[in-house]
């Protein structure tokens, strides 16, 4: 089994590969706080040390964090929060790859996902971590990936958000998201997944990469909601199947695969000896009432 230090320093890699593989961008200034964002300042350490996706689960984020929506409207994360769960991504809106194909991802897993909709069944919160960003920049984005989704409703379940240095920092403490800005290409460095959040705002999940497998999700969805959403199908389904972390997916429980196919095994055999039973008896019967008539 991989561990999860190898899976974010892969994650951390990939990122920082496709990066440096564009050409062609600005040059702009760092953002401010951007030396080391989310991580240490020694300067001993290497680009790849600062970056990675650290997993927090069953912790809570902290939902009192104040950013701006993509109207310009200051909102607190506990609005989004209270009856559904939610899927957080971090990315940065002038991102050159990375960032859009993590969105992409979504995109594409959410629509492989047929019985639950944004918004409906859950929300989604995609957080800029460049302060730089602004709502126009934010519009955009989110009107390039409702696009792509197309789903009634989901203009009012997938918000994306911009903030300040100091509430981005709380953020991505908070669910364990390290990242750096990049002198070398003028970029950020950073790794690529997305989070699972309960109704309460604990964390739950983590998926990685840059795709996601709408199975996972969707029972991600199921089993954080605690049985709202989905049906009696869905949950034999997640009985069979369990969150492996260090992975970021669901993996098949043998064992309780094997205990539903016992369990399958006897009702049939049960359901066939009563029928057996239940005809043996009816012919007795029968043939107990032609002797009578004889």
């Amino acid at each position: 089994m991989i561990c999860c230090t190898t899976i974010r320093k892969l994650a951390a890699i990939a990122g920082l590969v496709v990066c440096a593989s564009l050409s062609g961008w600005s040059q702009v200034p760092p953002p401010p706080g951007a030396t080391a964002p989310g991580g240490s300042t020694n300067q001993k350490l290497t680009i790849f040390d600062k970056v990675g996706l650290d997993q927090r689960l069953n912790q809570q984020v902290p939902l009192d964090l104040t950013f701006v929506d993509e109207n310009g409207n200051p909102v607190q994360l506990k609005q989004y929060f209270g009856s559904k769960p939610v899927i957080l991504s971090l990315v940065y809106f002038q991102c050159p790859m990375l960032c859009s194909q993590v969105l992409n991802g979504m995109a594409g897993a959410f629509n492989g996902i047929r019985r639950f909709d944004v918004g409906r069944d859950f929300n989604v919160i995609t957080v800029s971590f460049d302060p730089r960003d602004t709502p126009k920049t934010a519009s955009e984005s989110k009107k390039t990936y409702l696009e792509r989704y197309r789903r009634p409703g989901a203009a009012q379940g997938w918000h994306f958000l911009t903030g300040k240095q100091d509430q981005i920092d709380k953020l991505a403490s908070a669910v364990g998201f390290r990242y750096a800005w990049d002198p070398q290409i003028q970029q950020f460095a950073h790794a690529s997944g997305i989070m699972l959040l309960t109704p309460q705002g604990k964390l739950a999940q983590y998926y990685y990469g840059i795709e996601y497998a709408p199975r996972d999700i969707q029972l991600g969805l199921i089993e954080s909601s605690q049985g709202k959403i989905g049906n009696v199908v869905d949950q034999v389904i997640l009985y069979c199947y369990q969150y492996d972390p260090a992975r970021g997916k669901y993996g098949a429980v043998v064992f309780n695969i094997l205990r539903l196919s016992a369990l399958a095994t006897l009702l049939v055999l049960g359901g066939y000896m009563v029928i057996m039973f239940r005809r043996d008896a009816h012919a007795a019967r029968q043939n107990r009432s032609f002797r009578t008539a004889e």
